[in-house]
């Protein structure tokens, strides 16, 4: 399979369209021509994972953020990211990202999620495209049966990957859980859409303490915050099964490097 062949599956999976006018996603680095045998699957472009890549021999990189979400006037190796720049041009290893079209996605990043923490049945967006209901950030569902809050917290720190920062959580441990809406990574700018949603508990990560505290003192749904990178790691074994359920005749490997970056936590 030619690099051309798997950028054609994943953006019919993750349309560049979709993605936020602010965002960089698609080819970063690599040549479309060039054949591709293994793919490595990550959530961050960093070195540690641009060593496993050339460990295992993988010919392209699948990640979710951005190198350069910003842009940038130079790739010259004296910082880390030109430094990743030139390891992977050097050994011919193509880099990708699916970013917020991966998040909009059916299935996408939320969707992976949801699954992580238990929920089951039929998700819906929690902010779906005017255009298409089906598809949009976050996602809505239900746990397999009605549970507490501290039970579905627990549930949900099984499901996703350790962390040193683990789950936090804002709400009494005994609040009933039937309806549950979540979001992978940074979710603050969701917290208005899971209040309207009449949703019990809002999982997602990154929430700052004032919207955090002044949502729950307003009396809307209990919240977890988990590790960003914990909340969208699910996702790459979804993007894994689209490229084999595809035929794409190449070898997937999920990233199991942990690329929080927290790396500790302390108790007082």
């Amino acid at each position: 399979m030619t690099l051309t062949d798997v950028i054609g599956v994943l953006e019919a999976a993750y349309p560049p369209a979709r993605a936020e006018s602010w965002d960089a996603v698609g080819l970063v680095t690599g040549d479309p021509d060039q054949e591709v045998r293994r793919v490595l699957l990550a959530v961050d472009p960093v070195a540690a994972v641009a060593e496993e890549a050339l460990e295992w021999g993988a010919d392209l990189i699948v990640v979710h953020h951005p190198l350069y979400l910003r842009g940038t006037t130079s790739v010259a190796a004296t910082t880390p990211k030109g430094r990743l720049i030139h390891t992977l041009i050097r050994r011919g290893v193509a880099l990708y990202t699916a970013h917020t079209n991966a998040d909009v996605a059916n299935p996408g990043v939320s969707d992976a999620l949801a699954r992580a923490v238990g929920l089951t049945g039929d998700l819906v967006p929690l902010r779906p495209f005017p255009d298409d209901p089906w598809r949009g950030l976050g996602r809505i569902g239900e746990p397999a049966e009605p549970t507490t809050l501290g039970e579905f917290a627990a549930r949900a720190a099984e499901g996703l990957p350790r962390t040193a920062w683990g789950i936090r959580v804002a709400g009494d441990p005994s609040r009933p859980v039937r309806r549950v809406a979540v979001s992978g990574g940074a979710g603050d700018s969701l917290l208005g859409a899971a209040a309207e949603a009449a949703v019990d508990v809002f999982l997602t990560a990154d929430l700052r303490h004032h919207p955090a505290s002044e949502f729950v003192e307003s009396g809307g749904p209990a919240l977890i915050d988990a590790a960003h990178w914990a909340t969208e790691w699910p996702w790459l074994d979804s993007a894994a099964s689209i490229l084999h359920a595809s035929g794409v005749t190449v070898e997937t490997r999920v990233s199991a490097t942990v690329t929080d970056a927290w790396t500790r936590g302390y108790r007082s």
